[in-house]
């Protein structure tokens, strides 16, 4: 009968139990993997509930049995679940399984869909966070790292050939610099994935009278995703997060890379607690963990493909590929945090070896383009002093001899018809070919010259300073709203 009860909810059984079996069950479940969710949807859960008790939908004394319940799964674990398609309908029937049908109240208003999103939001927030601070350890290294190198002298390289003398402080700062955006990155994602899209319900909204800027507010997010369809169904806040996490991997393998090398010609040597050595040569030290780290990329990189591959062309508005989404996203979170952790400790006790430094410093003529520089200055035009020099180059090569004064001077009777000298003293030749009066007149902004990254390392120094106290906001932000959460439940608990 149409006004039976009992015939209602024994339709709703059969209803359930029709999807209930099957050799497809398992294939679409995601419950055990969904562990890393688990503690969201019980807070994602609990924010829903106090907002249907407060405007009406639902009685306090419902509330508080099913804010009780969910407390008693929370302690349970997610390992005491029932079998389920995934964390949502589990925690959702371990509900109702303790308090009636009565739990399943807690779903008025909302769909898994809506109700998926903002759980992978508000956990991944937490993810980017995290890889946000390890890039301030990062940079923070490298930072300390470069002070103490300003005049250290080392060859610099384009095509791994000697190229100009550089110092190390300005190496290091020029990864510095590079981390500095990827720290950006993440918190430009933080900001695109903290914005709640509870109340899209599976995607057309509800006719509830909710409440949605109350639930982002009890779950600590900024804003609301206004629109329901693109609420509940949108995952490029994903695709940003998990691009920005490849490009910080990226990141990581260059400098990874260039240690390696380094360490290779010995112009470094890497702390022992970075390090490894072979089962069968004794002798060896490995740089095993930066090799590691190298690689990541090639995991991130892969994770991002996997993702853009998975969200293209899906029409709107939930389809049940973005259960695989997701996924690529936070095992790129946990590979990338693991590898910029490594690379910040490998870089903070390695040991840079200055003399062997100094020594190749010069190597290649590296300081040519000085000299170039120098006839430039001197008014020749710069493509005829590159042909002097170029000359030079090629003459010492043939000789088997370093460039020097005299043989730059035969190179300039050759292309000029006439002197070096009288273009320029032999003195500031002889200072020119020097590799650190090279680098020292190298202080424009940015150059490698000791004052010149001396104010590099002063305005990292106070960027690192804001983005430190932007994570530290964000953090205490989102305790601030655990906080009121719990005690807006242990109100009606």
């Amino acid at each position: 009968m149409t006004g039976d009860s009992t015939a209602g909810e024994d339709e709703t059984v059969v209803r359930r139990d029709r999807f209930s079996g099957g050799p497809a069950r398992e294939f679409l479940s995601s419950l055990a993997g969904d562990s890393r969710i688990f503690a969201a949807d019980l807070a994602v859960d609990q924010a829903h509930v106090v907002m249907l008790t407060e405007q009406r939908i639902i009685s306090d004394e419902e509330a508080g049995d099913i804010l009780s319940a969910l407390a008693a799964v929370e302690t349970a674990g997610h390992s005491e679940l029932p079998d389920g398609e995934d964390v949502h309908e589990a925690i959702e029937s371990a509900v109702i399984d303790r308090v009636g049908p009565d739990g399943g109240k807690m779903h008025t208003a909302r769909s898994r869909n809506d109700e998926v999103a903002a759980c992978i939001r508000y956990r991944l927030r937490e993810d980017l966070l995290e890889a946000a601070e390890t890039t301030l350890a990062l940079r923070e290294a490298l930072i300390e790292a470069a002070a103490e190198h300003t005049e250290t002298l080392m060859p610099g390289y384009t095509h791994l050939q000697p190229a100009q003398p550089i110092t190390v402080g300005h190496f290091l700062m020029s990864y510095a610099s590079t981390v500095a955006r990827d720290t950006a990155r993440l918190l430009d994602a933080y900001d695109r994935t903290n914005e709640s899209p509870l109340g899209g319900a599976a995607f057309a909204g509800t006719p509830f009278d909710i409440d949605r800027e109350r639930t982002a507010e009890l779950l600590g997010f900024d804003s609301v995703v206004d629109n329901s369809m693109d609420a509940s169904s949108a995952r490029d806040f994903l695709a940003e997060a998990t691009s920005a996490l490849a490009i910080h991997a990226t990141t990581l393998s260059g400098l990874a890379e260039d240690i390696i090398i380094f360490a290779n010609k010995g112009f470094l040597d890497l702390s022992d607690d970075y390090s490894s050595t072979s089962s069968i040569m004794p002798q060896k030290k490995n740089p095993d963990t930066l090799e590691l780290t190298r690689a990541v990329a090639g995991d991130a990189t892969g994770e991002l493909t996997g993702l853009l591959t998975t969200l293209k062309g899906l029409p709107r508005a939930y389809n049940r590929d973005l259960q695989r989404a997701h996924p690529h996203t936070f095992r790129a979170v946990d590979a990338v945090v693991e590898a910029s952790s490594v690379a910040a400790g490998a870089v903070a006790t390695a040991t840079w070896n200055e003399e062997r430094l100094a020594a190749e410093a010069g190597a290649g003529f590296s300081t040519a383009t000085g000299i170039a520089d120098l006839l430039a200055m001197a008014g020749l035009p710069f493509r005829t002093a590159h042909e002097v020099v170029a000359l030079a180059a090629e003459e010492s090569e043939q000789e088997n001899t370093a460039v020097s004064a005299a043989i730059l001077d035969a190179a300039a009777e050759e292309v000029l018809g006439d002197s070096l000298f009288e273009f320029v003293s032999e003195e500031a030749v002889t200072e020119a070919l020097d590799p650190a009066q090279s680098v020292d007149s190298r202080d424009s902004q940015g150059g490698p010259a000791p004052e010149a990254v001396e104010a590099t390392i002063a305005g990292a120094r106070e960027t690192l300073a804001v983005d430190s106290e932007r994570l530290a906001d964000e953090r205490e932000a989102l305790a601030a709203a655990e906080s009121e959460l719990a005690s807006e439940v242990d109100d009606y608990v």
